[in-house]
């Protein structure tokens, strides 16, 4: 062997025993991580699951009919839906307010 083989080959050497060395302190430190580690990730998860079983207790809308609510959701069940009837949009100008509003214009 010449000395450039050599001195490559110790170089390799030397750097792979580093790199095992440092590998092997890594695994044996501990983390210092504190009692709620972890906390908000199960409260993410908490928060995104669905009670299957969920109640409405509240005071019912104002406009809305619950034989009509009832009545679509069965209909949507059943694939049976009402489409709406085709709508044209309304465009309308408000008139300027008055300058006694004190409003700025």
């Amino acid at each position: 062997m010449n000395g450039s083989n050599r001195n490559t080959l110790t170089t390799v050497i030397v750097m792979a025993a580093a790199l095992g060395a440092g590998l092997g302190l890594a695994g044996c430190a501990s983390p210092h991580l504190g009692a709620d580690f972890g906390q908000a990730v199960r409260q993410d998860i908490a928060a995104q699951v669905a009670n299957p079983d969920a109640r409405f207790s509240g005071v019912i809308a104002p406009g809305s009919n619950p034989s009509r609510v009832a009545a679509a959701q069965d209909r949507y069940a059943k694939g049976k839906v009402i489409q709406p009837s085709s709508q044209v949009a309304a465009t309308s100008v408000a008139a300027a307010p008055s300058s006694s509003s004190g409003l700025v214009q």
